[in-house]
This record gives C-alpha cells, sequence and structure tokens, in this order.
C-alpha cells in the first residue's frame, strides 16, 4: 500500500499519525528532499526519511506534534556541527552516532476530527449539522439515544422526547460538551430527571450556545457552534483517556533517547533489557562489556 492511501485508510480508522516529510538533505545523508514517512502514535514509521539515528529523532519529534497537535520542522545535525537555536516552530536534534550531514524534515500531525453528535430532526438541529460540516468537523446524526464512544461534543436540539436519556448517554460515552436546546426554565427541568455529579453537570450546556442574542434557527446554531469551538479550542474537549506513550530508553552509549519498538536494537544484559539507537551503539556496548 503507498502512503498516500495508509494515510486514508488511518485517516477513516481515526487512528492520529505524522506525515514527515524531508525538506533538505545534505550529503551523506541517506535521505533525499521528498522522501516521506508516516509515523504511528506508537513510533512505528512506514516509509523512509532516513537511517536509524535519524528514526529515533523524528519519533520523539513526532511524538511531541501529536501532543501538542502543532506542525514542527525537525533540525537533524551530526553531532559535531554547531548547534542552532531552537526557533517557534523548529526544533533541533543533534544525533552523535551520525555519519554526517544535516537534514530538516517537516512534520505535520493528523489528527482525527472530534466527533460532534446532533440529536433531533429541528431546524436547529439541521443548521448545526450543516456549521458542523462546514468547520470540518465529524459530524453524526443520532438516530436514538445511543451516543458512540469518543464523541467530543453532543448537541440535543430534539425540543423533547428523550433528551435526558441521550444527556446520560453522551455522559457516559465522555463527551466533554453536551448543549441542551431548551429555554431557560425547561433545561433545568429536563436536568432534574439525572443523577449527575457535580463534575458531570460542570459539562451540560443548557440554553445551549453563546449568547449572541439569537433568534433564528440559523442564529442558535451558529451560537452553539461556536460554544463547541470555544470549547475544543480550550482543550476542554481532550480524550478523556489519553492516548498510550510509547516506551522509550536512553542509549547508554551515545545517551540519545531511542523509542522501543519491534525493530529498536537491544541486549538482554543481567536480566535487563537495553536498548541503542543503532547496531553501531549496540557493538560498542558489547566489546565494552566484553572486556
Amino acid at each position: 500500500m503507498d502512503l498516500t492511501a495508509r494515510a486514508a485508510q488511518l485517516s477513516a480508522e481515526r487512528r492520529p499519525f505524522v506525515r514527515a516529510t524531508v525538506v533538505r538533505a545534505q550529503k551523506p545523508t541517506s535521505a533525499r528532499s521528498g522522501d516521506c514517512a508516516l509515523v504511528l502514535g506508537d513510533g512505528t514509521i512506514e516509509g523512509f526519511v532516513g537511517g536509524q539515528c535519524t528514526e529515533n529523532s523524528v519519533r520523539v519529534a513526532a511524538r511531541e506534534a501529536l501532543d501538542t497537535g502543532e506542525s514542527v520542522l525537525l533540525r537533524v545535525l551530526p553531532g559535531d556541527a554547531l548547534v542552532f537555536p531552537d526557533a517557534p516552530g523548529a526544533t533541533v536534534a543533534v544525533n552523535p552516532c551520525q555519519s554526517g550531514g544535516a537534514m530538516e524534515i517537516f512534520l505535520e500531525p493528523q489528527l482525527p476530527a472530534p466527533i460532534l453528535v446532533i440529536s433531533g430532526t429541528s431546524p436547529i438541529a439541521d443548521a448545526v449539522v450543516a456549521f458542523g460540516r462546514i468547520l470540518d468537523l465529524d459530524v453524526v446524526r443520532l438516530p436514538g439515544t445511543d451516543v458512540p464512544d469518543g464523541a467530543a461534543a453532543v448537541v440535543v436540539a430534539s425540543l423533547g422526547g428523550e433528551e435526558a436519556a441521550v444527556i446520560r448517554a453522551g455522559l457516559d460515552a465522555g463527551a466533554g460538551y453536551i448543549g441542551l436546546v431548551a429555554s431557560r426554565a425547561r433545561g433545568p427541568a429536563v436536568l432534574e430527571q439525572l443523577d449527575v455529579t457535580a463534575a458531570e453537570l460542570a459539562r451540560i450546556h443548557t440554553p445551549a450556545g453563546l449568547d449572541i442574542g439569537a433568534r433564528t434557527a440559523a442564529e442558535i446554531a451558529l451560537s452553539i457552534v461556536a460554544d463547541v469551538v470555544r470549547t475544543i479550542r480550550s482543550g476542554s474537549l481532550a480524550p478523556t483517556a489519553p492516548a498510550p506513550q510509547p516506551v522509550t530508553a536512553a542509549d547508554p552509549v551515545c545517551g540519545m533517547t531511542v523509542t522501543v519498538t519491534d525493530t529498536t536494537p537491544h541486549l538482554r544484559v543481567d536480566g535487563r533489557d537495553v536498548w541503542f539507537c543503532c547496531p553501531g551503539c549496540r557493538r560498542a556496548y558489547e566489546k565494552e562489556h566484553a572486556a
């Protein structure tokens, strides 16, 4: 499978990854400008952006890009190079085991769009769906009361019916924002049907949306989606269970931080695993401890 098709597959599966592209390579690096790879959350690299030492630096920087959601320009320098200062949007990795040459690799995180669930068939619900799609949110129209796990926000705009059941399902699914379209009098009455904690109550917004003086269905939907965006950008819709962090270790020879994968060179010494950035460091360690 080529990288374009693989990236589309990962996106369809809602699996976060980083697209790494070599934008500059100075000889004698093994990579060339335009080389590309996909870096998964567990440190797996599919594609080619350089040798093992470069891959280790890419894994570490890619993990940071996934955590922050921000793109970064990674500058990989040999151990004897002058260290360039970090700049906004750029970071430097000095590889003591690199054979020479310098590289710049652009790392672009590809994160699944937040899932926006809409319950109801009212004009307000229709308008929320439309605005959500314009913003490239992953819009799900709820046919019943079962909110899918991983939903970031739930908007209940049915104007009656099983509102309390949908709110409860949204809370159980971990949604960070739940908006109930109701009047200031009816909203609290709906919430009285629920047994919620103080923390859960803080995630429920009724009347839903920012106070912009909205009157029409489209204006009310605009105020709701704006409130959802505000919550997303504030970081309040972060997953309740963070993605597992890859296992890392320090190479005892060169000191580089390496991400432990199935292909990471290692030795079993006195009942413990020792990990290395490349076979060269492993050989040096074996030679030193065999002497």
